[in-house]
């Protein structure tokens, strides 16, 4: 089972800007931000839900893409919320809100590249 996932950015504040609002729609908020003094590394941005911080990011060591990670999304409709949410906070189409059945056949997914081009997704497995 996966805990978390910290990856390096080249510029933390735009993708800390681009996931604040990209993420909103999913739940997942900032919920911490420590910087290199607390660290004693690099500057890390935690998101999460429910006071637990499971995504982070760092500006250090930039991981370059392709790197994919995959929200889980409540429904549908949140898929595609988190889609326009990502396009507007601005990320690229990377496939629109969607089913995808040869993941499995509810399988509803959007894919968005952030601002420095991973592949960032919101899927939902739920019947419609």
């Amino acid at each position: 089972m996966l805990d978390h996932i910290t990856f390096g950015v080249a510029d933390l504040e735009r993708c800390a800007a681009f996931y604040d609002r990209a993420l909103a729609v999913l739940g997942v908020t900032r919920l911490a931000t420590y910087s290199s003094a607390v660290t004693g590394g690099p500057n890390v941005i935690g998101y999460g839900a429910q006071e637990r911080a499971y995504f982070w990011l760092q500006d250090q060591a930039a991981t370059a893409p392709p790197l994919h990670v995959a929200f889980a999304a409540p429904d549908r409709a949140t898929v595609d919320a988190f889609y326009a949410a990502a396009l507007q906070a601005g990320g690229r189409d990377n496939g629109a809100p969607g089913l995808r059945p040869h993941y499995h056949p509810n399988y509803y997914g959007a894919f968005v590249l952030d601002p420095e081009g991973r592949n960032i997704e919101a899927v939902c497995r739920a019947p419609e």
